[in-house]
């Protein structure tokens, strides 16, 4: 596709999508083998920003979104271009015009690159900051529980739990997700778990369906054996296939969860423009909600 073939192209910022729309959107995700669903593009809708560019039949063809978090910094994803459309441009194209929407809002752009992606991101601009790694179960196979320290409690999280989570992913993620995190609720209910004592939270995570496979995420906890008790207890309750985003750092998580079935599906590395210092807390950043959201 020529550079006159691209102008041709309508490029927009979408506040909604019709029916077709969604299903242009699920097309692309389709030829991409991700995983999302209509519910994950609702999040941007809600809390972010999709930019797509339309043909002339006025189907979707590509997009990039973008979701700000805290007036620091903001994710990038959902960059998708259909087939008869790539290696050209526009993928680049709509990812800058993403970026200078964010400079001009001064939120540093983050995003979680594949191998592949990483390469791109790199001539835009971007540095690497840290890994991880999307691990997949494609049968259940038991394990022996982890108990938590004594005096803190695995349970599902209650409304009244909320607040004080909530509180305790920003200090963590460094920024406050409250809304995109109520946008998971009710979507992977075995995963929706809280490690609480009379102290208050110590951990928890949460989870969604997906096309391809449950995802168990964000996962944030004081330490290794609250965060092993925590997945526990998520995974007894999902039937496979499951993902999760595990943090190259945490090893003693990843065997825990090799010992269960999960295998290494493919690496992700976080990358930011023009910083090189991660936002969230290291310690107790152990799975990621997903690429898409960060």
């Amino acid at each position: 596709m020529s550079a006159t073939a691209i102008s041709e192209l309508s490029i927009a910022v979408k506040s909604s999508l019709a029916p077709s729309e969604l299903d242009d959107c699920a097309a692309l995700i389709s030829e991409a083998r991700w995983n999302q669903v209509a519910a994950d593009w609702r999040v941007f809708l809600e809390h972010g920003r999709i930019h797509a560019a339309h043909a002339a039949n006025g189907c979707i063809v590509a997009t990039t979104a973008t979701l700000p978090y805290g007036g620091r910094f903001a994710w990038i994803s959902m960059v998708l271009v259909a087939g008869p459309y790539r290696r050209r441009g526009l993928a680049t194209l709509l990812m800058q015009r993403a970026m200078n929407e964010l400079s001009a809002a001064r939120l540093v752009p983050v995003l979680d690159a594949t191998p592949d992606g990483r390469a791109v991101y790199l001539t835009l601009g971007f540095t690497d900051c840290w890994g991880f790694a999307r691990l997949r179960r494609e049968a259940r196979e038991a394990g022996e529980a982890v108990r938590p320290p004594d005096g803190i409690s695995i349970r599902p999280i209650r409304d009244s739990d909320w607040p004080a989570l909530c509180a305790f992913d920003a200090a963590s993620f460094g920024a406050e997700r409250g809304a995109v995190l109520a946008g998971l609720r009710g979507r992977l209910p075995p995963a929706e778990l809280i490690a609480h004592s009379g102290h208050g939270v110590h951990g928890f995570c949460l989870g969604r369906d997906g096309r391809v496979a449950a995802h168990i995420g964000p996962l944030v906890a004081e330490n290794d054996t609250i965060a092993s008790a925590l997945l526990g207890h998520a995974v007894a309750g999902i039937e496979a296939p499951i993902f999760i985003d595990l943090a190259d750092a945490k090893s003693e998580v990843r065997s825990f969860l090799e010992e269960r079935g999960f295998a290494p599906a493919r690496p992700f590395t976080r990358m930011l423009h023009g910083s090189a210092e991660r936002f969230d807390d290291h310690v107790r950043t152990f799975a990621v909600a997903g690429p898409e959201f960060g």
